[in-house]
């Protein structure tokens, strides 16, 4: 899984690297870049999101669509980084998904919604 405070695996980085329009080398300061602005909020995603996977690294929270565009401003990020980022949190989704067996009902979720990882470090973990 994604390590201290990182909501995406390294191979996912890798894949969505190939896949995306970006550098990447970018890839990994934009998923950082993404996971400071939401790591503070957490207690806020899981308020107000339907958490749909958690383990000691991360949790997974669904969001409606358009949730990306509406935090692209504080990310302060072009439309391709942006595209980048969701499609990162996309395949950590998928990822996760084959690695429990559920990948079919994760693919479902992705049809219907946007997903959220957000990392857990010791900071955080101490505020669940």
């Amino acid at each position: 899984m994604a390590g201290s405070g990182d909501p995406i695996d390294g191979q996912v980085l890798i894949l969505t690297a190939a896949k995306a329009s970006v550098a990447p080398a970018r890839l990994p300061k934009l998923v950082d870049r993404a996971q400071d602005l939401l790591g503070p909020q957490l207690e806020q995603y899981r308020r107000e999101y339907e958490r749909f996977h958690a383990d000691d690294d991360l949790e997974v929270f669904l969001t409606e669509w358009g949730h990306w565009e509406s935090i692209s401003d504080d990310l302060d990020v072009t439309d391709r980084e942006l595209s980048a980022i969701r499609r990162a949190h996309e395949e950590q989704l998928l990822r996760i998904g084959r690695q429990t067996d559920r990948e079919a009902a994760f693919e479902t979720a992705l049809e219907i919604r946007e997903p959220v990882c957000i990392g857990i470090d010791g900071d955080h973990a101490a505020e669940s």
